[in-house]
């Protein structure tokens, strides 16, 4: 073989050699770049998906109901749209995460007609504006709260007990994820909400809401076992029966709350325990709070009161 001839079988094998290293480079980087690259994109949709159910968490609660059983009748207390003609069609859509069915009301025997006035997720930037409704009208309400630490906070739990006014307990955190994580879970949440404002206030707490009522269908846990757990504490756990609609993502305007309210409030029953979110986005409810006050106040043989051990609780059906 010529040297010419060598020269070109090395320049070939070469070659080879070197179609081989990248073809062996590209394969590694291809090993790399693509679970990586999924990695990323699942990581994007995790994010994404946890947005989301946060916020469908958020929005359960624009399309909380509630059913009275009336002897052979239900009654269906719906939150209206914009137009109190129609009922708002996404409450549908979400109607099997929760079931609003209470199981009893008050029989009494008199012609007296009880609303309870009842606010979650507060302490807030609005609950001052809220005390000093109920305090202007001269009526009490109840706060089903959750746990806060801030100065402004503090000061709020103790000025609704100062007030005349009912402290409720609507979970510590009010994370979903957490409070139903497990028996155990929502009894130490309890826990810890209910030492809280003892050592605040003075006074042990004995109302409860369950996050997303105890209809919900966001928890694992059986709340036939959660609400036993309330049972041995002693505690009473409060549902609702007419909804202001306010949980909703999209500011209702007032009118519409006073409206979802006043249609609720349809003269059917002895006890009405109403709906209400105290938070700092819900100023529409606040607005609405004189109009809806006075309303009630001219209806005839109408009382509002907070709730007490003396009130039959409104509760739904639970899963």
């Amino acid at each position: 073989m010529s040297s010419d001839q060598e020269k070109k079988e090395k320049d070939r094998r070469r070659r080879r050699v070197n179609r081989l290293k990248k073809l062996i480079l590209g394969s590694i980087l291809c090993m790399i770049v693509i679970p990586v690259f999924c990695a990323v994109f699942l990581g994007v949709r995790v994010v994404s998906l946890k947005h989301q159910v946060e916020e469908l968490t958020d929005r359960l609660r624009v399309y909380e109901t509630g059913q009275v059983q009336d002897g052979t009748e239900t009654n269906i207390i719906t939150e209206t749209a914009e137009n109190p003609d129609s009922a708002d069609g996404a409450a549908t859509a979400d109607s099997d995460h929760i079931a609003q069915q209470p199981l009893r009301e008050n029989e009494e025997t008199d012609d007296m007609i009880s609303v309870y006035l009842t606010f979650d997720d507060g302490p807030s930037a609005e609950t001052d504006r809220i005390l000093d409704i109920l305090k202007e009208y001269d009526v009490k309400a109840t706060f089903f709260v959750i746990g806060k630490t801030d100065e402004n906070s503090v000061k709020a739990y103790q000025r609704i007990v100062e007030e005349g006014h009912t402290l409720g307990m609507h979970s510590y955190s009010h994370q979903y994820a957490q409070v139903y994580a497990s028996q155990e879970a929502f009894e130490d949440d309890l826990t810890s909400l209910q030492d809280y404002l003892f050592s605040i206030t003075g006074m042990e707490s004995t109302f409860y809401r369950f996050p997303g009522g105890s209809s919900n269908k966001v928890s694992k846990i059986p709340m036939s076992d959660l609400i036993q757990c309330l049972k041995e504490r002693n505690i009473t756990y409060f549902d609702w029966n007419v909804s202001s609609g306010d949980a909703s993502g999209t500011q209702l305007s007032s009118q519409t709350i006073i409206n979802n309210v006043m249609n609720g409030i349809n003269g059917a029953h002895k006890n009405y325990v109403v709906l209400f979110h105290d938070s700092a986005a819900k100023k529409t409810t606040v607005d609405a709070l004189p109009e809806i006050i006075e309303q009630i106040l001219a209806m005839e043989h109408t009382q509002i009161l907070p709730i007490t051990g003396d009130t039959e609780p409104v509760q739904h059906r639970i899963n």
